[in-house]
């Protein structure tokens, strides 16, 4: 099969967040098993919390105001400077010290997965910088605009009904599915995308994430 025949999929993330990781590991076995191209784009949750602090657990403020914008800022620093196919080799670097390896949110688990995948140091220096922020805002609001405000991260932007994107929020799902599961999650993922009106399935979570 062609490159121009694969299906786009658009993927928001914050490397932040354990369920977008797992949702975002998935979604790569996908690719390995389906025609799929992932696109990979930035949003924050910084950006999706900052109007309402007062409704988040006190423990997660201060982070939210603070060192939740550093692995956003770099990324978009980092796709801005030195091109779209960078997204997600770093994406991945950070997910993999960030989540598998517990390294933490810190300016030094930015710093090594930038050399993880042979970007400038220097690119740490926007974790805090706003010089990027309306880039950075302008890819959230993308993906937020398809799905919809009471979402958070990962949104999955598929092809849907007459030949636009339709987005959801998830799958949220662990241990991220490998092979022929990995392949029938997608199948399903598109079948209720192509029906017109589909908008939720939902269970409560019993299990956190569970790293490979």
């Amino acid at each position: 099969m062609t490159e121009t025949a694969k299906t786009p999929a658009d993927f928001w993330f914050d490397p932040l967040c354990p369920w977008a990781w797992m949702t975002s590991r998935w979604i790569l076995e996908v690719e390995k098993v389906r025609p799929v191209e992932v696109h990979w784009h930035v949003m924050s949750l910084a950006v999706l919390n900052e109007d309402k602090l007062d409704q988040v657990p006190e423990e997660y403020r201060e982070g939210l105001r603070t060192t939740a914008w550093w692995g956003v800022r770099v990324v978009i620093a980092a796709q801005l400077k030195h091109g779209q196919e960078v997204v997600g080799p770093l994406y991945t670097a950070l997910g993999t010290r960030i989540h598998n390896r517990g390294e933490g949110r810190s300016k030094e688990t930015i710093a090594a997965a930038l050399q993880d995948v042979g970007l400038p140091a220097d690119l740490l220096d926007y974790a805090e910088s706003d010089e990027y922020d309306a880039e950075l805002r302008a890819s959230h609001k993308e993906g937020i605009d398809l799905v919809g405000q009471d979402v958070g991260t990962p949104v999955v932007a598929v092809p849907g009904p007459g030949g636009g994107r339709i987005a959801f929020f998830g799958p949220v799902v662990t241990p991220a599915p490998k092979g022929e599961d990995a392949a029938k999650l997608w199948d399903g993922t598109l079948a209720v995308a192509s029906i017109p009106g589909f908008y939720e399935l939902k269970r409560t979570r019993t299990v956190g994430p569970i790293f490979d």
